[in-house]
């Protein structure tokens, strides 16, 4: 009976501390990138095994170009660019990324170990065009004084919200990681009532219960980003997301990270949240959090990682790139979407 590929670690419990690292592959550095995938595993185990308590993990997310740019053969069905989103009043912008390290563990220097061994794999091959070192908050709270990621799914639902099955079997195990870099405008925000920052989480700030059908407003955070169909079942995210911010620059944030099964669930949710639902009724928290970068990656099963798939030839990367649909593009396609 066949085993089921074994995922990288993206169910894992939440940690403390995370660096996040987006890169960018110069042509010519594919060949390093595929070398390295094998490796990784390797990579960790030689700075985890000293740390057996920090929980170390990395997981490694593969952008759309550079799929292309890489491997022959099969692709994965849901992978493309982000796709940008542009509402009457709000931006979710895509940014540049071909290879992203989500580095987890218990503290921060053995995160940082780890992805300073990868980049030095790596060389010339890569550019560094953002790094976060994520930290959790008090009581698992974003800088905005709440709870995240109340609502993430568990055991089996976790499992079926970010694990690619049988409609991708070339690609089962893997999964899509989207992640978004938000600035807060602290100021705005702790000027605001706690009511009126309750109204726009969708929450109670003490006790982190949900506000009732009556008292949510349908400019929520809470509501906007829930997406449920016609027959009354909830699509699910499981969110690692991290605060991260900067004294010294006057950067307060939130790095965004968002692990399915299917990259349309979260981009439902930004397309709700940017454009609105309906058209105009955006999410309250973007008058005070902007979005400043925006990513897209498939993240391969440990099988894949051990054994890549074949290296793109020559002959393949001379061929024509294949024509992208409107929704590729991006902005096109969701511009007034509804």
């Amino acid at each position: 009976m066949p085993v089921d590929p074994q995922p990288q670690a993206v169910l894992s419990p939440l940690t403390e501390s995370a660096v996040f690292l987006t890169l960018t592959v110069a042509d010519g550095g594919e060949q390093t990138v595929r070398d390295l995938l094998p490796e990784l595993a390797g990579i960790v185990r030689s700075v985890g095994f000293r740390l057996p308590d920090e929980g170390l993990t990395c997981i490694v997310g593969i952008g759309s170009d550079l799929w292309d740019r890489t491997f022959d053969g099969p692709r994965p069905a849901g992978l493309h660019p982000f796709r940008e989103v542009v509402g009457g009043r709000h931006h979710a912008p895509s940014t540049p990324g071909d290879l992203f390290l989500h580095v987890r563990a218990l503290r921060l220097y053995p995160c940082f170990e780890l992805a300073r061994l990868v980049r030095d794999r790596l060389g010339a091959a890569v550019d560094v065009v953002d790094e976060v070192h994520g930290f959790r908050y008090f009581d698992r709270r974003d800088l905005l004084g709440f709870v995240d990621g109340t609502e993430n799914p568990t055991g089996d639902d976790a499992a079926a919200a970010v694990l690619i099955g049988a409609e991708d079997p070339d690609f089962a195990g893997g999964s899509y990681v989207m992640t978004q870099k938000y600035l807060h405008d602290l100021g705005a925000w702790q000027a605001q009532s706690v009511e009126a920052r309750e109204h726009a989480v969708g929450r109670r700030m003490l006790d982190d219960v949900e506000l009732d059908e009556q008292t949510q407003p349908s400019d929520s955070h809470v509501a906007l980003t829930q997406i449920v169909e016609e027959d009354g079942t909830e699509r699910e995210i499981l969110r690692d997301n991290m605060p991260f911010g900067s004294i010294a620059r006057g950067e307060y944030g939130t790095y965004f990270i968002g692990y399915a099964a299917d990259p349309d669930v979260p981009e439902r949710m930004l397309t709700r949240m940017f454009v609105g639902e309906p058209v105009g009724n955006t999410d309250r928290l973007l008058e005070v959090s902007t979005a400043v970068t925006g990513n897209l990656f498939f993240v391969p099963s440990t099988a894949m990682l051990d054994d890549p798939p074949p290296a793109r030839t020559a002959a393949a990367a001379a061929e024509p790139a294949p024509a992208r649909s409107a929704g590729d593009l991006g902005i096109g396609a969701l511009r007034g979407a509804r």
